[in-house]
């Protein structure tokens, strides 16, 4: 049987299958709820027979949103309406539903990639943003208020209250965005962070603030909720001041420690000024190293988009799990390709049963259907 749709666990979460939707940001919620997009686009996702659903980074304060678009878990609106698109995907799929709770930091206040990605300005709406010290993203951009003690109280109680709402709301498992330049990686990284108090300098330092928050949301959850963080494992900066592959393996054995349920390894964002070798499984090479140094399950993104290619990386032991993109936005049913090269079978809802083709007939394992 393929490597690839043997189950897997993550913590306390058991999957059908290795394969995982990354969360991808839609820009598409008001004040941070959930809408009409957010029922069409999960649940075409959770019929797709993936293993696991990871829904978009999610803002655990208003000014914590990259845009005014973004999904936000900071009010009892934004936790009803996420309510509601959560009930309808549990009665139509099975499949395990997992959260990013996300802070943008320096990087909010801006508009979405297709309005160009820039910061607001105040006519706009902007809002004054936060992050470990007052560095701008970019050169131009608007700088950051530096938070002090009672920011950084303020924002690891917002991970605590949107870990809360993600009990209430009955979710399998929770990531904690560390990567791609947001607040928790802007601690992480030596470009982002220049503070000469307890959060910055060195090494242990900079981890300080991104693992008080995995602590104070892991006593917030309950043992059956997984809890796990994505990194960028590189800055793709080559100046030996930046965030890379070595500190990162540091990072993943303190959440090892921690007994965090995975890492989910993707790479930059920090800094406009990265230089990225795009081509086929870029990343790979970092979620294997952190997975044999730290012991942790990894999940592995990055231009992974050949079954064939995704079969390998598990089968060899590079991750324990793959994580699809913007690969499955083109191609919402991946997994049932997959599935149907490789040799192995796929859970799919019983309306699409017929649409198996004849020389598949054990695509979706042991159905039966009557003809009309």
């Amino acid at each position: 049987m393929s490597a690839l749709f043997f189950a897997g666990r993550l913590g306390p979460l058991s999957t059908a299958n290795r394969i995982v939707i990354a969360p991808m940001c839609q820009y598409s919620a008001t004040d941070g709820n959930a809408g009409d997009w957010h029922f069409i686009h999960l649940g075409q996702l959770a019929l797709s027979g993936a293993g696991l659903l990871i829904i978009e980074a999610t803002a655990v304060e208003d000014i914590g949103r990259i845009t005014p678009g973004d999904l936000g878990l900071y009010s009892d609106d934004n936790e009803a309406a996420l309510r509601r698109v959560i009930s309808a995907l549990r009665n139509q799929s099975k499949m395990p539903i997992a959260i990013q709770l996300s802070h943008a930091g320096r990087k909010a206040s801006s508009h979405a990639p297709w309005d160009g990605g820039a910061s607001l300005a105040p006519e706009e709406g902007a809002w004054q943003t936060v992050a470990p010290s007052a560095l701008p993203h970019a050169a131009g951009e608007p700088p950051p208020i530096a938070l002090d003690d009672a920011g950084l109280d303020r924002v690891k109680s917002a991970f605590v209250r949107a870990a809360e709402r993600v009990v209430a709301l009955g979710l399998d498992a929770v990531e904690l965005h560390a990567a791609h330049g947001y607040l928790l990686h802007q601690f992480l990284s030596p470009i982002a962070n220049r503070r000469a108090d307890r959060y910055g300098g060195s090494l242990e330092n900079r981890m300080r603030f991104p693992l008080e928050v995995f602590d104070a949301v892991r006593a917030a959850l309950p043992d059956r909720v997984a809890l796990g963080m994505r990194l960028s494992a590189t800055d793709w900066i080559a100046d030996g001041e930046s965030w890379d592959i070595e500190q990162s393996v540091v990072l993943a054995r303190a959440l090892a420690e921690r007994k965090a349920s995975f890492v989910h390894v993707s790479s930059g964002g920090v800094s406009p000024l990265q230089k990225i070798p795009l081509g086929e499984g870029y990343q790979v090479p970092f979620a294997e190293r952190i997975r044999r140094e730290s012991g942790l399950p990894t999940i592995a993104v990055g231009l992974i988009t050949d079954p064939t290619q995704a079969d390998a990386i598990v089968a060899e032991g590079q991750a324990d799990f793959i994580a699809l993109a913007r690969g499955i936005l083109f191609e919402p049913h991946w997994p049932w390709r997959a599935a149907a090269e490789l040799g192995a079978q796929v859970e799919a809802p019983r309306q699409y049963w017929r649409s198996q083709p004849r020389a598949l007939k054990n695509l979706f394992g042991d159905v039966r259907i009557g003809q009309r």
